[in-house]
């Protein structure tokens, strides 16, 4: 199937920091999009910009040919595509299924594995690029499913990222974004550490940041988060409960081929720390704080 504005009917369940903005521009793109959020309300812009509210799972996966999940947890993703009311129970045959939620390789080749017997085209699309990508639509996705699946869908993948890549076959997204998660944890340790080394030597944080940022040791998380930790701004591009949860994905996926990876696991006891002292629900950022309190 050839994908555009004129057959396709696009659902989207997960209208959260990211999800939202990541619907609003398949929207605006001129999709029918119908959205589906466990908490209603996160779907309300939505619905005043044109989309259609689904009561629930099923109902909206009767309705669509191309469904996009945006969720917390690998338990949410099992539940809403395996479940007794998940999405492999009502879509059509024909349909393509995006798991754009970072979940576990293994759980995206179950799923892929299910769908084909029902003639379902199914693919684990995980994402780089925190609220501000998906605001602007310049995330990173990659892909792990078949080729010509890929191909299919790339259309409505390209309205929501730039920097877009099959890795391989199901699964392949997800190990790719663990990848990502691992880069990521050491470099915010890096980066929160340079801003506390900066305080407390007596330097003006934000020069220092102007000069590192542009040098070996500018990345994404010093130029978009180091100064919101400046500024205390703690509020959610990417939650720390998910990040952990990340982490976790990843170390027992490490552990599971046999590789160790000390790094993460000791980013990942920090992050713990954080969460502990009530900060699961800000963003990574946050981790800044541990840094304060020293």
């Amino acid at each position: 199937m050839k994908i555009n504005t004129s057959n396709t009917a696009v659902g989207f369940i997960g209208t959260g920091v990211m999800g939202k903005s990541m619907a609003a521009h398949i929207l605006r793109a001129g999709y029918p999009v119908v959205v589906y959020n466990r908490t209603a309300a996160k779907t309300a812009d939505l619905v005043s910009m044109g989309a259609q509210a689904a009561a629930d799972v099923a109902a909206l996966a009767t309705q669509c040919n191309v469904i996009i999940t945006m969720v917390g947890y690998p338990s949410d993703v099992e539940e809403i595509y395996l479940g007794e009311r998940g999405i492999l129970q009502f879509a059509k045959a024909g349909s393509y299924l995006l798991d754009m939620t970072t979940s576990t390789p293994s759980l995206a080749r179950r799923i892929s594995q299910a769908a084909g017997t029902k003639g379902i085209h199914a693919l684990d699309a995980p994402v780089s690029g925190g609220d501000i990508g998906a605001r602007e639509g310049r995330l990173t996705i990659m892909v792990g499913g078949e080729q010509d699946d890929f191909d299919a869908v790339l259309p409505v993948l390209a309205l929501m990222g730039r920097n877009i890549i099959r890795q391989g076959p199901a699964g392949a997204g997800q190990h790719t974004k663990m990848c990502n998660q691992i880069a990521i944890a050491g470099n915010m340790v890096g980066v929160c550490e340079a801003m506390a080394y900066a305080q407390k030597a007596g330097l003006d944080p934000d020069n220092v940041l102007k000069s590192i940022e542009a040098g070996a040791a500018g990345s994404w998380s010093l130029s978009n988060l180091a100064p919101r930790m400046l500024a205390g701004n703690f509020a959610p591009g990417f939650f720390v409960k998910h990040f952990i949860k990340d982490m976790t994905i990843a170390l027992e996926a490490a552990r599971e081929m046999g590789l160790l990876t000390p790094g993460l696991a000791l980013v990942k006891s920090l992050y713990e720390q954080l969460a502990a002292q009530g900060e699961e629900n800000s963003g990574t950022q946050a981790l800044f704080k541990l840094y304060l309190t020293k």
